[in-house]
């Protein structure tokens, strides 16, 4: 009996001694799946998507502090929604790795989560490989706090089929709530927004190329009497008007015709950070004014506008959405 009761405290030893080694393998297993992960996120965030081909487009360091919209709507097909749901998704493993390895408790991990994406952010601006934005930021620790949450419900007291099932729950439910309340912020923003006073180009440039003394004409047989402001080309042949604009999401406002009395030749390019967005041409088979008034789902940087021949531009515009608190 006594060299049973011997035996019993060496058994148990040795069991506990194994389950250590198991635990120390699976450890050193997660860590090593977590650094690889890590690496394929820095990839993305520095290399991915083409950034080093877009490098040499980068002409100065951006730093978007404002954010411009919610983290994650509801789904949607477009790569808009897919980037946005990415951006969450990517850093929820950090937040269920991270306290599974070192045991940090939430009021630790936050701050520094946010310390190093904040790092990572400002990083990418200032190598030309990306931009800072404070919506990165908030996406990211979004998906941190969904992990950690998904840890606590499922991974804290050990690991069966049904805390993970609880824990994959968990994330669904959490990214509901972050498109329900990301809808009802986007609804409270955009209920009441209305389009604001048109303002003429030239006047919201600093660096405005002088507008032609302005004079009535007529085009088709209608009087045009431009109010704003008007541009054509010199002596018939093309001329560029460039606007530094710097205004987000703005509506876009133009007339374009070729006058009576003249050949009716020429045309009228107007391009948007360095993209086309709508030409005119003699060969339309529409011979009346052109009247232009478009959405510009971005921010403004610079409007260009290209005229050749004898055609007119006039009235171009400015103007902003106001929302219900302006």
């Amino acid at each position: 009996m006594k060299n049973e009761q011997k035996e019993i405290p060496n058994g148990n030893k040795i069991l506990s001694s194994n389950l250590q080694v198991i635990n120390i393998k699976f450890r050193r297993l997660i860590l090593a799946g977590m650094i690889v992960y890590t690496v394929l996120v820095l990839y993305f965030m520095f290399l991915g998507f083409h950034r080093t081909g877009d490098k040499i487009d980068y002409n100065d360091y951006t730093f978007l502090f404002v954010p411009d919209g919610v983290p994650l709507r509801f789904p949607q097909l477009t790569m808009s929604w897919l980037f946005d749901f990415g951006n969450i998704a990517a850093f929820i493993p950090f937040g269920i790795i991270i306290p599974l390895l070192y045991r940090i408790r939430f009021k630790k991990l936050l701050p520094l989560f946010i310390l190093v994406i904040t790092f990572l952010e400002v990083l990418q601006s200032l190598t030309f490989l990306g931009t800072f934005d404070v919506m990165d930021i908030i996406s990211n620790t979004l998906g941190a706090i969904i992990g950690f949450v998904a840890y606590k419900v499922g991974v804290t007291t050990g690991i069966t089929f049904k805390k993970l099932a609880a824990s994959a729950a968990t994330i669904l439910i959490l990214f509901l709530g972050i498109m329900t309340v990301s809808e009802a912020i986007d609804y409270s923003v955009h209920v009441n927004e209305t389009i604001g006073p048109v303002q003429a180009i030239n006047e919201i440039s600093a660096t405005a190329p002088v507008t032609e003394k302005i004079s009535s004409f007529t085009v088709q047989g209608e009087k045009i009497n431009p109010t704003l402001n008007l541009y054509s080309s010199t002596d018939e042949t093309s001329k560029e008007y460039l606007f530094n604009v710097g205004k987000e999401n703005p509506w876009i406002y133009a007339n374009i015709g070729i006058p009576d009395g003249v050949e009716y030749k020429g045309s009228v390019t107007i391009m948007v950070n360095g993209e086309e967005l709508f030409l005119f041409s003699d060969k339309d088979e529409d011979k009346n004014t052109c009247k232009v008034k478009t959405f510009y789902n971005a921010k403004l940087k610079d409007l260009k506008i290209i005229v050749t021949g004898n055609a007119k531009v006039w009235d171009v515009g400015i103007a902003e959405i106001m929302h219900w608190w302006q």
